[in-house]
């Protein structure tokens, strides 16, 4: 077995990021990755601009204060000014608003007296104070965003002032999900003796789709060596990346493992020393003869619905940030949290406990979920933003001490 370390290390050096270029309108790149770097024609800020309502100024004429000036004009935001500024003169001006010629200050109008057309100036200013200078935020010809980096609000913000109406981006990766197992059966169906509702297909279609990709769910394939050979040959043939769940431990029926090596797979990982989630398939198809060229990774996940959403959460979620173009290493994110409770494990294996992360003024907690940690149990599974990490070796962790937690929620 692998440790998880070695796990991830392995899989990044699998996976290949989808290179496939769009153009998007800037309305609908929330999330999607950059593809080509982003360069503006314009200064940021376009021209000097007062960053305070106040009034624009000479810095010479105001070194010795208070002193009296005359008001020439008043410059709101979006005009062009019409005055030059001369000794002994200032302009009411607003935040945002050009500056006019000839003045190299703003002084903010809490520090100063208007009666009429004069304005009384009580602090000196500084040359350039309160003033935003073109150019001073960038230069237009330089790179204003890199490729490789993820569209979030703030840059949308940024692409929106840069006049860029259409986004350049990487094509979503497609994630084909199958679900493995003659016991189960799709939600709404009547249960017969033994069966269990397919909880994984749905749960892994809302993880790919929260990790930036898109779910291409191909439903329930029975444990038949056939039908599991031909519902993974069509998962390839139209995705980036293949998910299943069940039929990757040692059972009787369990036949991904030898399906994929007939297919033509590099198996590269079988089991990490994770619990839960210790039965793992990591494989590598290398061929151009599918609709997708290049390499696809394949990943086996364990059929019980915990260890299945845990190997998503720890290896799967990594490999789909590599796979959609991200700049860097794809990462887990990991934080160190205040235990509220004893944490247990064997100790053989690295162990995952899931429960609340929560953020506080004094740092983060971290809450087990209670109940049963069987990796069959969803019910307890609900409501979960962290997985507290009890390493190898270790079998308890006291309650007040800090835990390394996998964050599972950006919103914590």
């Amino acid at each position: 077995m692998l440790t998880a370390a070695e796990a991830e290390r392995l899989i990044f050096t699998l996976v290949e990021p989808v290179r496939a270029v769009e153009s998007v309108p800037l309305a609908d790149c929330l999330g999607r990755v950059l593809a080509v770097p982003v360069r503006s024609e314009l200064d940021f800020p376009h021209w000097d601009n007062s960053a305070m309502d106040g009034y624009a100024v000479r810095a010479v004429d105001v070194q010795q204060v208070p002193v009296t000036l005359q008001v020439v004009a008043e410059i709101p935001a979006g005009t062009r000014p019409e005055v030059v500024i001369g000794p002994g003169q200032a302009a009411r001006i607003l935040t945002g608003a050009m500056m006019p010629e000839g003045a190299d200050a703003v002084v903010m109008q809490e520090e100063t007296a208007r009666e009429a057309a004069e304005v009384t100036i009580l602090a000196v200013p500084e040359s350039g104070s309160f003033v935003r200078s073109r150019g001073s935020f960038y230069r237009a010809g330089a790179e204003l965003l890199e490729a490789g980096r993820a569209i979030a609000p703030a840059e949308i913000a940024l692409l929106a002032a840069a006049q860029q109406t259409q986004v350049a981006v990487y094509r979503r990766p497609r994630v084909a999900i199958i679900s493995t197992g003659s016991e189960l059966v799709e939600p709404g169906q009547p249960l017969g003796p033994g069966q269990i509702v397919d909880s994984n297909q749905y749960a892994l279609a809302a993880l790919v789709a929260q990790a930036g990709a898109v779910p291409v769910a191909l439903g329930i394939v029975p444990d038949e060596r056939a039908a599991v050979k031909g519902a993974i040959a069509a998962a390839l043939s139209q995705a980036d990346m293949v998910l299943s769940s069940g039929g990757v431990s040692v059972g009787d029926y369990d036949y991904v493992d030898a399906v994929l090596a007939e297919l033509g797979a590099t198996l590269h990982i079988r089991s990490v020393a994770v619990k839960p989630g210790k039965p793992l398939t990591v494989a590598s198809f290398d061929y151009a003869q599918l609709s997708v060229v290049g390499r696809q990774v394949y990943f086996g996940l364990p059929g019980n619905p915990a260890s299945a959403m845990v190997g998503f959460w720890r290896f799967v979620a990594p490999a789909i940030q590599r796979l959609s173009g991200l700049a860097g290493a794809p990462s887990v994110a990991f934080v160190w949290a205040k235990a509220l409770t004893e944490l247990k494990a064997g100790g053989k294996r690295e162990t995952y406990l899931w429960g609340q992360l929560r953020a506080t003024e004094s740092g983060y907690e971290f809450a087990r979920a209670v109940g049963s940690h069987s990796s069959g149990n969803l019910v307890n599974l609900a409501n979960t933003s962290g997985l507290a990490v009890v390493p190898m070796g270790e079998t308890h962790i006291a309650a007040g001490e800090s835990v390394r937690v996998l964050v599972c929620k950006a919103n914590i």
